[in-house]
C-alpha cells in the first residue's frame, strides 16, 4: 500500500499542476539519483521529484486486538501495522522561479487537501497495483524539518539542496489477509456465583 499512496499523492499532485499551467511535472522516484550517473537520473531534471525519507511505525495503534465475527464465528488475525511516512517533495525545475512557483503550488494543494480517501480521490483505477485497493484513507500534515536535520537530509541524500518540502502522510494501514484461529462466538456465561465470605 505504500507505493500506490505514493502513486495516488503523485497522480493528484501533477493533475493540480497541470491546472495552474505547469504541465507534467511530478514523478515518483528517489532524488538520491540526481548526482549519480544512473539512467533514471535524466527523468528527474525539470520535475518535481516525491521521495519516500522515512517509514514510522504508529506504536499506540500496535496492541488492539484484532477479530472479526463473520458467519457466526470469531476470526482472529494480527493486527494490521499502521504506518506514518514522510514525504521529501523536491522541486527540480529548469529554473529557480519556476521551482519556487512549483513548491507553492504544491503546498496550496495539500493545504486544499488534507485527507485522500477512496471516495473522495479519483486515481487512475488501471495501474495493476490497484486492483486489491478497496478502501483507503490517509491523512497529510506539513512537516518542518530544522536547518539542522534538513543538512542532514540532504547529506544523507548526496546531493545538492533543492527547494523542498517534508510531508508527514500518517496512518497507512497494511493488513494480510490471514487467520490465525477460528472459534465459536460467545454468547453467554454459564456457572454458579458463590458468596466467598460463607
Amino acid at each position: 500500500m505504500i507505493y500506490e499512496a505514493l502513486q495516488i499523492l503523485s497522480e493528484q499532485l501533477d493533475k493540480h499542476l497541470s491546472d495552474s499551467g505547469l504541465k507534467n511535472l511530478v514523478i515518483l522516484e528517489n532524488i538520491a539519483l540526481l548526482e549519480t550517473a544512473d539512467e533514471n537520473a535524466d527523468n528527474l531534471k525539470g520535475k518535481v521529484v516525491l521521495t519516500l525519507i522515512n517509514l514510522q511505525e504508529e506504536s499506540a495503534l500496535r496492541n488492539i486486538p484484532n477479530y472479526k465475527i463473520k458467519d457466526g464465528k470469531t476470526e482472529y488475525r494480527n493486527p494490521p501495522v499502521h504506518l506514518n511516512f514522510y514525504l521529501l517533495i523536491s522541486a527540480n525545475c529548469d529554473t529557480y522561479d519556476k521551482s519556487l512557483r512549483s513548491l507553492s503550488k504544491t503546498i496550496q494543494f495539500f493545504q486544499g487537501k488534507k485527507v485522500f480517501t477512496s471516495t473522495n480521490t479519483v486515481y487512475n483505477r488501471n495501474n495493476v497495483a490497484f486492483d486489491v485497493i478497496d478502501y483507503f484513507r490517509f491523512n497529510l500534515e506539513l512537516y518542518t524539518l530544522s536547518l539542522e536535520e534538513l543538512n542532514h537530509v540532504w547529506g544523507t541524500l548526496g546531493g545538492r539542496q533543492l527547494p523542498s518540502v517534508v510531508y508527514k502522510v500518517q496512518l497507512l494501514e497494511i493488513e494480510q489477509d490471514i487467520k490465525l484461529a477460528t472459534s465459536g462466538v460467545i454468547t453467554h456465561i454459564g456457572g454458579d456465583l458463590n458468596d466467598i465470605n460463607q
